[in-house]
């Protein structure tokens, strides 16, 4: 039986960042991996949807050169090799991590891992052992049960990413960030698409006033929003989809040639041997520690498969947190109140913190301040004037409780806010930071100074 220090269940942003800083850490380390390196995030996610986007953005350039004063005569686009575009991205950054564990001397070990008690995964009947064994399985898309998906005519982001042909029109499902990155992708490609939401606004959980301008912007941009709306049904028998959609006005029948369902993630915890071990779930998620332990010890869970945000930066940090407790190093339980969200669509959606509404709630007497890309002169010289950034401060004591954009490249400028919050910084700091001209990023501060009734360019 192979010994290890440690093995590591999955290969995505979680996992393989877990099992590179376990190895800077002298511990001699193996990756367990059923299918390709880099997981979903690389492989079916983040990445190659980001190269979607672009392609999507370019091709938005392309019809509007006029608007910069160019001429582009017969502009067309090419669906399949867009879509080849994109698995080629996917491609070389998973050999990138391929690269990175041969060079960290990790072992892969490929195949479907499975738990066992006492320290132990069996992967396709062969037994390995380690002293700490750190679950980062991942997840996939929800199914639900009105919405069964059949991979042809009701689909999940891992089809919508690699259709044959693009569909002539798609209704999408939730309007998350997958579902309204797909939407503004599709849309930008010439697909009529219509976005179902359930709750009374787009990106329900970001701050009211993003949520509004992203509604706005995607009617603007031709999609046809149906928010306070519930998909009960459909009917997939006939050349085309018919969903039941459900509105506060009564029932309403679509017909498209694709359902995109967006409807959030499920833990993959199915046949890993969490029964076997004893580790306890709740509600699709493995109970851990402030550093990541589960009830069994040895065993340990990251990333999509335990509470709080499923997303890959905090999958990654998770990871690094729990090996560098295994090592015994003094670290810091990690804050997930300052953890940045970004949505990718266009516009593009980063945020940090509270939401106004959350900042009331909480008992705050605040200081608010707006900046409008449009009074910006590197968003009017980008011909990118749509959006803000809106900033919320503690009135008190000048503590930044939380930081919302909306535009182009907001999600290039968030870590400012970040970083801002994790050292405690005031608004009276942000203010006094030369920022530099012209840039996106002097919206920041602009804002700021709108909330303390200093501001020059309103």
């Amino acid at each position: 039986m192979s010994k290890y220090d440690i093995i590591v269940l999955g290969s995505g942003p979680g996992g393989y960042v877990t099992a590179i800083r376990a190895s800077q850490l002298g511990f001699k380390v193996a990756i367990v991996e059923k299918e390709s390196l880099g997981g979903v995030c690389l492989n079916w996610g983040c990445i190659p949807t980001k190269a979607l986007l672009k392609s999507a953005q370019v091709f938005d350039y392309l019809q509007h050169a006029e608007d910069y004063g160019l001429s582009v005569n017969g502009a067309d686009k090419d669906f399949t090799k867009v879509v080849a575009r994109s698995r080629g991205v996917a491609d070389g950054m998973s050999n990138g991590v391929k690269f990175l564990l041969k060079k960290n001397k990790i072992d892969v070990i490929d195949g479907f891992g499975k738990l066992k008690p006492g320290k132990k995964v069996e992967v396709d009947g062969k037994e390995y052992s380690a002293d700490h064994i750190i679950i980062a399985t991942g997840a996939r898309s929800r199914e639900l049960p009105n919405l069964p998906q059949d991979g042809k005519k009701v689909i999940g982001y891992r089809e919508a990413m690699t259709l044959k042909e693009q569909p002539k029109s798609m209704i999408v499902v939730g309007s998350g960030a997958i579902g309204v990155e797909f939407a503004h992708f599709y849309n930008a490609m010439g697909t009529k698409v219509t976005i179902v939401e359930y709750l009374p606004t787009l990106v329900p959980l970001e701050d009211d006033d993003v949520s509004k301008q992203f509604g706005r912007s995607f009617k603007k941009a031709g999609i046809k929003v149906m928010t306070s709306s519930s998909v009960e049904s459909v009917d997939t028998s006939g050349k085309t989809v018919k969903a039941t959609v459900k509105t506060k006005k009564g029932e309403e029948i679509l017909e498209a040639d694709i359902v995109l369902s967006a409807v959030g993630i499920k833990s993959n915890l199915e046949n890993i041997g969490l029964e076997d071990v004893g580790i306890v779930v709740d509600r699709d998620k493995i109970l851990v520690n402030d550093w990541y332990q589960t009830n069994i010890p040895g065993y340990y869970a990251i990333g999509d498969v335990v509470p709080g945000p499923a997303l890959a930066h905090v999958a990654s940090a998770e990871g690094i947190t729990c090996v560098e407790k295994i090592k015994g190093m003094h670290i810091e339980a990690i804050d997930y109140g300052n953890i940045p969200g970004c949505t990718y669509a266009t516009p593009e959606i980063a945020s940090v913190g509270m939401t106004e509404k959350q900042a009331i709630e909480a008992g705050y007497e605040l200081k608010i301040g707006k900046f409008p890309f449009s009074a910006s002169g590197k968003a009017s010289a980008a011909g990118t004037k749509e959006g803000f950034v809106k900033v919320i401060f503690d009135a008190k004591y000048g503590e930044w409780l939380g930081c919302h954009m909306i535009g182009a490249g907001v999600t290039d400028m968030i870590a400012e806010a970040v970083l801002g919050r994790k050292l405690e910084t005031t608004g009276h700091e942000v203010l006094k930071t030369i920022h530099p001209h012209p840039t996106m990023s002097e919206a920041v501060m602009e804002a700021v100074a709108d909330a303390y009734g200093e501001v020059i360019h309103l």
